[in-house]
């Protein structure tokens, strides 16, 4: 199995990807071809492994432009050719690499899956899923925010595809719900009602609308939404963790008791760090794409990394494309019946 990872991108510098790599391939032996500039990753590769254990299953591919996070997606894949992450889907096109993964500029990483692979058959548009944490099992969230204005169509394949991936993750027959302002049908804008009837004829377990204080509840594996509001979802919930995280801190500074009390519990404290930290779902995945990639966060850790390169490996492994052709030709099948 051999994932190329884009090791120019990423808020950390390459010395974390690189380290992300590391982790993977030493931990489960899996190949990665590092995407970049050869000199330069060559020197960090140096530092970082200077045993040369790991090195017959990581290799470098020079590539040499870097797309930018300030730089229009479009327009920066027209004009870089050469840019890393050009170059990582390109090896997934050729068959040299099995997934790519990049923690840079998310649109760009979008633009060059889809210039270089296409979509996938009977795909309107790629989307981006996320794992989010919850009381049970996490939960899959997408669309994200590659696509901002969806029609009906779009957000049944988004459920579709967000099924797969759970498949993927060990969960035989993912719950399905619709994003909505409420729980009855009927509920929603327009988008939502029309999109309701497709879910339900459809051959997916729809268990109809859910509310956005049913995401962290665990009472559905997958939730289906436009990039739109997934993307303030994805952001508030960001946002949320981190400010809880501080809030705690500065009540446990203001007494001496709650001092005492955070040494009591701060394994507590820390198993839920974690449990809300993205660094331990790795990335988001790209879906719909006929190939696999796989899109980080920008301030990605090296931990982060290698559960990305990892989730990329299972997605190759599970096969999960043919898994969505298989569920997007039996949901259509059913829906032209009982027209």
């Amino acid at each position: 199995m051999q994932i190329a990872l884009d090791a120019m991108g990423g808020d950390y510098g390459s010395e974390e990807l690189i380290a992300g790599a590391l982790l993977a391939v030493k931990q489960t032996g899996l190949s990665v071809s590092l995407v970049g500039d050869e000199s330069l990753l060559r020197k960090h590769l140096d530092v970082l492994n200077p045993d040369s254990k790991s090195e017959k299953l990581i290799k470098i591919v020079h590539s040499s432009q870097v797309i930018e996070m300030n730089e229009h997606p479009v327009d920066a894949i027209r004009k870089k050719k050469d840019a890393s992450i050009m170059v990582a889907f390109d090896l997934v096109r050729r068959g040299e690499a099995d997934a790519a993964v990049s923690a840079g500029n998310s649109g760009a990483t979008l633009a060059a899956a889809t210039r270089k692979l296409g979509r996938l058959e009977g795909i309107s548009r790629p989307g981006i899923a996320s794992i989010f944490p919850t009381l049970k099992k996490p939960v899959v969230l997408m669309d994200i925010g590659a696509n901002v204005d969806c029609r009906p169509q779009h957000l049944f394949q988004f459920g579709v595809m967000a099924a797969a991936f759970s498949r993927i993750n060990d969960v035989k027959n993912p719950r399905v719900g619709l994003l909505s302002i409420g729980e009855e049908t009927g509920k929603g804008n327009s988008l939502i009602k029309e999109t309701y009837p497709l879910l339900e004829k459809s051959t997916l377990n729809f268990i109809g609308n859910v509310e956005g204080r049913d995401v962290f509840q665990g009472e559905v594996d997958v939730i289906v939404c436009d990039g739109f509001v997934g993307n303030v979802c994805l952001k508030v919930s960001e946002g949320l963790a981190e400010a809880a995280m501080q809030m705690l801190r500065d009540e446990i500074v203001k007494s001496f008791r709650a001092k005492i009390g955070y040494l009591l519990a701060r394994h507590a404290f820390k198993a839920f760090k974690k449990r809300v930290d993205y660094a331990e779902y790795g990335g988001a995945p790209l879906l719909g794409i006929d190939g696999i990639g796989i899109i980080c966060h920008g301030k990605s850790s090296a931990q982060a990394i290698k559960n990305a390169l990892l989730e990329a490996a299972k997605m190759a492994r599970g096969n999960i494309n043919k898994d969505i052709l298989d569920s997007l030709a039996a949901s259509n099948n059913v829906q032209h019946l009982e027209m």
